[in-house]
């Protein structure tokens, strides 16, 4: 039986560096998160830079929500340095399905080889079909699709891309292709604060840097709802459940999440 608390101790213990290349609601949010966590955040996103600061970090997030050329150029770029060097990055396709830039950013990427791909149901289910080569439209960054419409095309995208797939959702699934796991942590009141979804994409790859691609995913999203969960107790609403997670993820230790951890295989 894994003990996922495991996973918390090696990347507290590394203190990685998380290159984040995400959108302009998360930043604040998203270094928070991570330095919560145990992580150490950098928000680079400038062409001139981006690929050479990806060879130094301990990994890369890359989240397509406020996409533009520019910002794209300097994904791309920064992902074919982190494949070349094997520095583990995180794929998280914010509404692709939504428009054809969308469709058209999150194939480039996808192209790229992404070790790590993080995304709701419908963005899941739109990456795998543009994967496929089939068109398929969303809703904006909201899911329409529920987490078992997208365990299929998670595990077809696994099996194409090489890359660990997650799906986010009220229940998680997690799958590399082969094996799978169900994440049952997490809150309602997740989903009422913006850029949450966005953080997390950097505290997965926190994890995964530390270690095993799909044991590190799992116990992140183990993690972090663990965290909404002790938050929710505290909270009178969304706002100081804002504040309430981000000291949550700072007080789990790795026994804490070994007893709660609310994991199975699927």
């Amino acid at each position: 039986m894994t003990d996922w608390g495991t996973p918390l101790t090696a990347m507290r213990d590394a203190a990685p560096l998380v290159h984040c290349m995400t959108n302009y609601v998360s930043m604040n949010v998203m270094a928070n998160v991570l330095l919560a966590t145990g992580a150490s955040p950098a928000m680079v996103h400038a062409e001139e830079e981006a690929a050479e600061f990806a060879g130094i970090t301990s990994v890369l997030a890359i989240n397509i929500g406020t996409l533009s050329p520019p910002w794209l150029r300097a994904m791309k770029a920064a992902a074919r340095v982190a494949g070349e060097r094997g520095i583990p990055w995180v794929l998280d396709p914010v509404a692709v399905g939504a428009t054809a830039f969308r469709n058209s950013a999150s194939t480039a990427l996808l192209q790229l080889s992404p070790p790590i791909i993080k995304g709701n149901a419908s963005e899941v289910i739109a990456l795998a079909g543009i994967g496929a080569g089939i068109t398929a439209k969303g809703k904006g960054a909201d899911a329409v699709h529920g987490v078992e419409a997208a365990i299929e095309p998670a595990i077809e995208l696994a099996r194409q891309s090489g890359a660990v797939v997650a799906v986010t959702g009220p229940e998680d699934f997690v799958t590399d292709g082969t094996t799978h796991y169900r994440v049952a942590n997490g809150d309602a009141l997740m989903p009422k604060v913006t850029a949450l979804g966005c953080a997390l994409g950097g505290v997965v790859g926190a994890f995964a840097a530390s270690g095993d691609r799909l044991q590190g995913t799992v116990a992140a999203l183990a993690y972090y709802g663990l965290a909404g969960e002790i938050a929710a107790e505290q909270a009178k609403g969304p706002g100081s459940f804002a504040m309430h997670f981000v000291d949550a993820l700072a007080g789990i230790d790795a026994a804490t999440l070994s007893a709660r951890a609310q994991v199975r295989p699927a």
